[in-house]
């Protein structure tokens, strides 16, 4: 029984919420790296789409030769020294050892290398870990 006034969804045949759409990827096309540049000059750093584009090439052409230099990589975002790229899912293993194992080229007598943060087949899991280095570091 219900008080005066309320209605009761279940004497209308109205559930309180239903689900509009289910859908489950399971092999995502894409996955993500989150990268910056680090160099031992304390003055800031900006990054350009240009600049990532060579960084990534010099780095998996040095690794992997023609074939590694052949592989799609989509810039993202660049945010001062920090950038977001995208690959083909299967080559993010391939794409992170060529980063890792670059050891950068040298710019105005300073040494400028991208370091990898974090990679993901999913992008929403890399997003809000922004910050997260400072929370421990203070």
């Amino acid at each position: 029984m219900t008080q005066q006034g309320e209605v009761s969804f279940s004497k209308a045949g109205l559930e309180k919420s239903h689900e509009i759409l289910t859908c489950t990827v399971k092999n995502a096309p894409w996955s993500y790296a989150h990268m910056e540049l680090v160099t031992e000059s304390t003055e800031p750093l900006e990054l350009d789409d240009l600049q990532v584009k060579s960084y990534c090439t010099a780095a998996l052409r040095q690794s992997f030769g023609l074939s590694g230099q052949a592989m799609p990589v989509d810039i993202l975002k660049t945010s001062g020294s920090q950038c977001w790229v995208r690959v083909p899912r299967e080559d993010l293993s391939t794409f992170t050892a060529a980063i890792t194992a670059w050891a950068g080229l040298v710019e105005n007598g300073q040494r400028r290398v991208l370091r990898l943060k974090q990679a993901s087949d999913w992008l929403g899991t890399m997003v809000g870990n922004d910050g997260q280095e400072r929370l421990w570091k203070s």
